[in-house]
């Protein structure tokens, strides 16, 4: 995928947890928005580099990248327990 095609799935999913924020009315929507994505991207890269330690290993790709960064930290723990158990 290419860099361009990322940054618009990824400001696609920005205004989409802009949207989901505003229905409930929540206080600084784009930036507990923005943190979530964070938070999630960072938790990837955690247990990518944490793999050398514990053996377990998440690929950073561009499905992962979406997932966790939709998702956030539940979307890398489901990432993990399919990468384990399936």
């Amino acid at each position: 995928m290419k860099t361009w095609q990322m940054l618009v799935v990824i400001g696609v999913v920005l205004l989409v947890f802009t949207f989901i924020y505003f229905l409930c009315k929540k206080k600084k929507p784009l930036k507990r928005a923005f943190l979530s994505m964070l938070l999630g991207v960072l938790s990837l890269i955690a247990v990518d580099l944490s793999g050398i330690y514990t053996g377990v290993f998440l690929p950073i790709s561009a499905l992962s990248l979406s997932v966790s960064a939709v998702f956030g930290i539940p979307g890398v723990a489901s990432m993990l327990v399919i990468a384990n158990f399936l």
